[in-house]
């Protein structure tokens, strides 16, 4: 029998793509005494009855849905992992009201393809979690990408902000639509608002409504 904690497992495993144990403990065995202990048990009985797979390559293992179309030493999973990892964050931070992997909005020839989309304290985000470096011709066509998905109207305004997590920084030349953040970590960027104690403005005159505690 599946239970509603089962249920919520393989949905997570869908939305994004693939969980290893200790993100699967944090997130649906928070309230128990050893919520790995207790995530293992789950993840061998749904394993054993067909529900999910696994990846022993990585430790802890790697889950996936049983209708996953990504191979076990795929070097996607790495990337799936760090937009979870985004997601965990988020959790704690607080106020997370949506979270979209890789959502599709235009094909990839005319248009961004965000690794996240996500509602944070009633503000829309697309967030690009950079495990590589670009060159600078890859981020400004990358970013154009952005400004035809900008141009295309399908988004309501305000257009979300683009935040771009990881150790690079680049140089973010002419002017754009809409605001270009970059930080270490969604956290690090919650802190360097906190900081500046003041809304930052968009070109276009909008301001970030988060209010940092």
């Amino acid at each position: 029998m599946i239970t509603k904690r089962d249920a919520a497992i393989i949905k997570d495993l869908q939305r994004f793509r693939c969980m290893d144990r200790d993100s699967i403990a944090e997130i649906h065995f928070s309230g128990v005494k050893n919520p790995a202990h207790s995530a293992n048990n789950v993840l061998l009985r749904l394993l054993r009855d067909g529900h999910i797979t696994r990846s022993n390559l990585f430790v802890p293992y790697v889950y996936f849905a049983v209708d996953s179309q990504i191979k076990k030493n795929s070097q996607k999973i790495n990337h799936f992992l760090a937009i979870l990892r985004v997601y965990r964050e988020l959790r704690k931070l607080g106020q997370l009201t949506a979270f979209t992997v890789e959502p599709k909005y235009l094909p990839k020839s005319q248009g961004a393809e965000p690794d996240i989309f996500c509602q944070y304290r009633n503000t829309n985000f697309f967030v690009e979690v950079q495990r590589t470096q670009y060159s600078p011709k890859q981020m400004n066509e990358k970013l154009a990408r952005y400004v035809n998905l900008y141009n295309s109207g399908i988004m309501a305004k305000p257009f979300p902000h683009v935040l771009i997590l990881g150790a690079e920084r680049y140089t973010i030349e002419g002017e754009y639509p809409f605001r270009i953040f970059q930080a270490d970590s969604f956290t690090d960027f919650v802190r360097s608002l906190k900081q500046q104690q003041k809304p930052v403005k968009t070109v276009d005159n909008h301001t970030i409504r988060i209010r940092v505690q």
